[in-house]
């Protein structure tokens, strides 16, 4: 709820003096979110980064940045990408297919949807998809971006307020282990293959599937009751195909030494390497 919104944002000002951001999702749902409440909330709790994503921002871009609030938008396309930029958007984050949640309906993987991006997006970005280790740091800022967004690795890290079950099951799990459910209804999904996910892929091949056919299985009460009980294989669970390269469950600060130390590695000794004098 935008109270809930309200409480967390004051106890994170409680936890750190440094900027933080907040992220406002614009997706299709069950039951539409109170989007202005949320906004109004992030407003009046002093944020001063919102990261959104999904749909027609337009309205949520234009109220942020009447009260001086940078807006970083999550695309999935260079064409939306482009257009996000001329409503205003202070920065993009660009999402290859790759990536947890969303990844749009057009597939182009992080490796050519970057440098794509790069070429034409004049405002900062970041690269979103697939990246959770210092190697994808140094391929993102190669292909053109300024930065990378991390989702999924930073689910699994000590502080995510997750069960350690799916923690531990998405160590487990390699880079096939995700699956694409929505695809029928052109509202692609990336989740952690298990039960739930690969019934609602089953139901979909069938052909002719409705969002009804499927609402039991994707609700997310569901989803919800299953992080609870710790189940990682009742309910959906957004998870990217970086889940093959993660293979521990270090602290945040931890993570960000690591992925510093190995891209510095990288530059200064393999990529030193192969510099032509």
């Amino acid at each position: 709820t935008p109270e809930d919104l309200a409480k967390e944002i004051a106890r994170t000002k409680e936890m750190t003096d440094k900027p933080f951001g907040v992220n406002l999702t614009i997706l299709p749902a069950i039951k539409p979110p109170p989007y202005a409440e949320y906004r109004q909330a992030i407003i009046e709790g002093g944020i001063k980064i919102v990261e959104t994503a999904g749909y027609k921002p337009q309205e949520h871009i234009d109220h942020f940045k009447e009260h001086g609030i940078k807006v970083i938008h999550k695309c999935t396309a260079v064409r939306h990408a482009l257009s996000a930029e001329r409503m205003g958007a202070d920065a993009i984050s660009i999402d290859g297919f790759e990536c947890a949640g969303h990844p749009g309906e057009d597939d182009i993987p992080g490796l050519i949807l970057i440098p794509a991006a790069a070429d034409k997006v004049k405002v900062p970005m970041l690269a979103s998809g697939g990246f959770g280790d210092g190697r994808g740091l140094v391929a993102a800022l190669a292909l053109g971006a300024d930065g990378i967004n991390m989702g999924t690795r930073f689910c699994v890290t000590k502080e995510a307020p997750i069960h350690e079950n799916f923690k531990k099951q998405m160590v487990e799990n390699d880079e096939r282990d995700t699956k694409l459910i929505f695809r029928t209804l052109h509202n692609t999904a990336r989740v952690m293959k298990n039960a739930v996910s690969e019934e609602v892929v089953a139901i979909e091949a069938k052909g002719g599937a409705k969002f009804e056919d499927i609402q039991h299985l994707v609700a997310g009460v569901r989803g919800r009751a299953a992080m609870e009980k710790g189940d990682a294989d009742d309910g959906i669970w957004s998870a990217g195909m970086i889940q093959g390269l993660i293979h521990d469950i270090p602290t945040v600060k931890e993570l960000i030494d690591r992925i510093i130390a190995d891209a510095e590695k990288i530059m200064d000794e393999r990529l030193a390497r192969m510099r032509v004098s």
